[in-house]
């Protein structure tokens, strides 16, 4: 075990990993390279932007103080974090990777490996919540929060060891005959149990959501307000778990196809950072999805952009100018012309008590 960490600071072991899986190494950057990774750096920007308008949203209202919304800002900030990893991991990738030692490899990949699981932890959180919610069982008491808190920081601890499971000696160094060939510093068997839990974990949030949706029709056949509030929580949390299903399924798919194929016999894993860009898609729509699907949240996410708006206005008023022709001054109920601002979350809570 000593000689194995001894080996982490070794400067030469990623190029000898990549050399034994690839079949031609990026010893510089070329223009295409370049434009691509301005493209995802400037897509993992805004990736940051939108979760943390979404997470000051959630953490200055009151009114997002409870389970779902505590659940969702969560998943919030697992999706801010691996916007953040995926810049690192862009700005170290390319001709940089062979100057890591397997340290710093491991890190750099081991980070974006906990996001993902804390993204997959949080949909499986907000999952039992709802079910516990519509099956009307009491599971929070009155230290609900301090309980909420203890699964969330439950699910951030279980990722860290997920994803750092191999900096701690589960990888392929000394073994290259079972290393992966996506990930060449990773054993096959590590990839194959990390996409194993993932699908397990993501079918048994389908078989909850059957689930919470049979207990919906059952209970509401008449499709009161109630109901229909039920009903409309129940389509967000849908959306946000086909789009994950959606985006990482690729990248899934390819992790599987590494494992299966002898190296250097399966030319599209060289290809598989297309498949990984595609499922950092998942954490730019989930913002989109929680501010289209609540009038509230948007409203809350939106006001930094109206308090923009207005500081616009009165500086063009004080410079003689109308304004921006492009950002006309409108006050914040203009967002939902006529309707007033209810006292509770209407939309992701409905009338569930949690």
């Amino acid at each position: 075990m000593g000689s194995l960490y001894s080996e982490y600071l070794n400067t030469s072991k990623v190029w000898e990993h990549y050399n034994y899986t690839k079949e031609t190494l990026e010893t510089q950057e070329t223009p295409s390279r370049q434009a691509a990774s301005a493209l995802i750096i400037l897509l993992c920007c805004t990736i940051v932007v939108e979760n943390l308008l979404v997470l000051v949203a959630v953490a200055r209202n009151s009114k997002f103080h409870s389970a779902m919304y505590l659940f969702l800002g969560n998943l919030a900030a697992s999706d801010l974090l691996a916007g953040v990893a995926f810049i690192a991991n862009t700005l170290l990738s390319g001709p940089f990777t062979l100057k890591l030692t397997p340290v710093q490899w491991f890190a750099r990949e081991g980070s974006a490996f906990i996001t993902l699981s804390a993204s997959v932890f949080s949909l499986l959180a907000i999952a039992i919540e709802r079910h516990v919610a519509i099956a009307k069982v009491k599971l929070y008491g009155s230290d609900k929060s301090c309980r909420m808190l203890l699964l969330i920081g439950a699910s951030w601890l279980i990722s860290l060891v997920l994803g750092g499971l191999p900096i701690l000696g589960w990888n392929c160094l000394g073994r290259l005959e079972a290393c992966s060939t996506v990930l060449p510093l990773y054993a096959k068997q590590y990839v194959l149990c990390v996409v194993t839990i993932f699908s397990a974990i993501l079918l048994a949030i389908v078989v909850l959501y059957v689930r919470i949706y049979c207990v919906v029709r059952s209970s509401h056949n008449d499709l009161d307000g109630a109901g229909q509030q039920t009903l409309a929580l129940l389509k967000t949390v849908t959306i946000v778990l086909g789009v994950f299903i959606l985006c990482w399924l690729p990248a899934f798919s390819i992790l599987l196809l590494d494992y299966a194929c002898p190296v250097r016999t399966c030319p599209v894993l060289y290809k598989a950072h297309y498949f990984f860009a595609f499922a950092t898609l998942n954490s730019l729509l989930n913002p989109v999805i929680y501010t289209w699907r609540s009038r509230d949240l948007r409203r809350e996410v939106l006001r930094p952009l109206q308090c923009w708006r207005r500081a616009a206005g009165m500086q063009g008023r004080q410079d003689g100018t109308p304004g921006h022709p492009l950002l006309p001054v409108r006050s914040s109920s203009s967002l939902e012309r006529g309707t007033p601002m209810p006292t509770s979350p209407t939309f992701l809570e409905g009338n569930t008590v949690v």
